[in-house]
Order: structure tokens, then sequence, then C-alpha cells
């Protein structure tokens, strides 16, 4: 059976929270996280059912067709996309060096480069580049390693890398506006160990206070008292789709139709989702990218995501060969505990150790 494949990069613009419907340990409503590295995650369910909504909101008429039956008839044929998790690739972290950065690590990148594989876009993927210690914290070549690197109560010592600058040519064609996110990830892309990295997303979430106030005595109402947790803005996450022929009767619409009718959803003048709950107070705003794999004529091979066009932006960039690399690695200085981590210990006893922090 054909399939027509993409990636969506989701770029948040404010907070996000993807709720698991429960209150774990002290956080009332905590986001959605993986299982088995508890890094935050947007089910893709809850990633699907927005788009249709937002596919229904624009009145279209094919919503049926790619999205399926709704519940009463869906026996009478399956949807004709598959939308997987939105998966985190990009963490902003508090930094003393400057106003935020874009933390991520191998695991992540590592991630990234199979899916990019699997959806036919990897034939000119960048070497991953591996921080050599707990310790050492790789930055592009052009960032100002003068001042060290403090990440919230971290400090590491920061080392230009050259296969980090080939990392950003990857990155940035899923954040929209690719020349301008070059140069940001330039100064603000930071790649620390996995470790190191699980222990950022664990802790460095914000997680926010709400009352409800009696309108009468204008104190908060007897246990109107919750924390809810939440992704910060500026969080780059990205989600595989695979389209398939559309399967109602008589539709006759093959995989690139159906895809195509997705990224209708997203053009240049309004390329916008809205994930996630609380949407009344401006939560869950999503700047999107999508990224098609195109087959080259005659070539088994796909081209990178450097080198599609960007419907966002309606621009287009072309990746350049990679040169040598070369790592350069700066002496350490100063070095930060390394968090000791039990990956199957209680939700209580990590919710119990962030508490303490606040």
């Amino acid at each position: 059976m054909s399939q027509a494949t993409a990636i969506l990069g989701l770029l948040t613009e404010t907070s996000l929270h993807a709720g698991i419907g429960q209150m774990v340990s002290v956080i009332d409503l905590p986001i959605q996280r993986e299982a088995h590295t508890g890094w935050p995650c947007v089910y893709g369910s809850a990633v699907k059912g927005a788009m249709r909504t937002l596919a229904e909101d624009k009145g279209n008429g094919w919503v049926d067709e790619i999205f399926g039956p709704e519940m009463t008839n869906a026996s009478e044929y399956a949807c004709a996309l598959a939308v997987g998790d939105a998966r985190l690739l990009l963490l902003p972290v508090r930094s003393l060096t400057s106003h935020f950065k874009w933390v991520t690590c191998p695991a992540l990148l590592r991630r990234l480069q199979a899916d990019c594989s699997r959806l036919q876009f990897a034939d000119t993927f960048p070497a991953i580049p591996l921080p050599p210690n707990k310790d050492t914290a790789l930055v592009a070549t052009e960032h100002d390693i003068d001042l060290g690197l403090f990440l919230e109560e971290f400090r590491f010592t920061p080392a230009p890398n050259q296969q980090l600058d080939e990392m950003i040519k990857t990155i940035a064609p899923l954040m929209g506006m690719e020349n301008e996110a070059e140069a940001a990830l330039q100064k603000q892309l930071t790649v620390v160990t996995d470790d190191i990295f699980s222990h950022l997303a664990r802790y460095a979430t914000p997680v926010n206070a709400h009352i409800a106030i009696d309108n009468d005595t204008k104190i908060v109402k007897q246990g109107a008292l919750w924390y809810e947790e939440t992704l910060p803005p500026d969080s780059l996450l990205y989600v595989a789709l695979v389209a398939y022929p559309v399967r109602k009767v008589g539709a006759n619409k093959d995989a690139k139709q159906a895809l195509g009718h997705i990224q209708e959803l997203f053009n240049k003048n309004h390329p916008y989702l809205q994930l996630g709950g609380n949407e009344t107070v401006g939560m869950g705003w999503c700047k999107v990218t999508f990224k098609e794999a195109r087959l080259k004529q005659g070539a088994a091979q796909t081209p990178s995501l450097a080198t599609q066009s960007d419907t966002s932006s309606g621009e287009t960039s072309t990746g350049k060969k990679k040169s040598k690399l070369k790592k350069k690695v700066a002496a350490n200085d100063a070095t930060p505990e390394s968090p000791e981590f039990n990956r199957w210990g209680t939700p209580t006893d990590y919710y119990g150790q962030r508490w303490a922090r606040l």
C-alpha cells in the first residue's frame, strides 16, 4: 500500500498543558510524560484530536475521509492518517548565561534520526554530537564560552563542537523561518548528557499554583487551591505523520492527496495548532511547520529536512555537505554534581523531591 510521510514541527508560543487526567502526589495536574524516560510529550490521540477539531472549524468536507467517521459509524472504515506522539526535541531552560538555552541530548537526537529514517528523510542526517562527560555542555562554534555556561543551578564547561553546527541545519527547518532559527540556535542550542537532560526534563518544567475566589467574600474558596504543571513556551516538539489512500468507498484519493489535506490546515498565513487544555486562558498555541518527504526522481533515497519547503514561512533552504568534523573540548573549571536517578522509583518519590525544591 502506498504511503506519504511528513513531520510536523511544533514550536510552543504559549505554555502547554496536556494533562493525564489524574493527580500524582502533590501536583494536582501533571503533564503527559513517557513512561520509560519521564520526558514530556503529547500523546498522539491528543494531537490527532486537535487536528480534527481544526479541520472541522475550517469547514472542510474531507474530515471523515482523513480522520475516520464518528464513533457511531466507526466500523465502516479506518482513517487515512497515522499520527504519532508529539516528541520533545528542545527544552528551554533558565540560564544565567543568557535569557534561556535550548537544551537537548544525544538520546533525543538519535530518536529524531530514527524517525527521519523511518519516514524516508534520512540520507544526510549529521553525526550525533556526544558530550564527553556530565560536566561538559556542547555548544556551537559561534558561542561565546568566556562566561561559562549555567543551566538552572548547574554550571557546565562549554565546549564548541562542529558537529553541532551541522545538527543546527537539521533542527532549524522544524522551527520555521530557517535563517532566523539557525542564528538563534547558534547562540542558544546546548547538548548535555542523557542523564543531565532527564534531570532537567523532570525538575525544570514550570509548576504554578491556582486558586478560585469566592465572589461574595473575595477570599479563596474552600479547597480551591491546586498545582498545575506545564511545558514552557519555546519548547520544540515534532510529530511523525503517515498518510494512506482514503479508505472511504467512492473517495478515490491516494496517500499524497490525503496528506495534502493536512498541509492545507497549516498554510503560511496562519500555521497554528492549539494543543492540550486551558485554551480559554491562552495555553497550548503552537506554530506548525510542515515537512513532507519527497522521493528524488530516479533514486531510492530522500532529501534531508533542510531541503524541504517550509509552509509556515514560504522559504526554502538547502543543507551544505558536511565538512570534516573536529571536536574542541574546553578544560573543566567547575563541575555540577551529577543528579542521582531512580528511573523505576514511585511517582511519589519524584514529585516529593520536586516539591522540596519549590
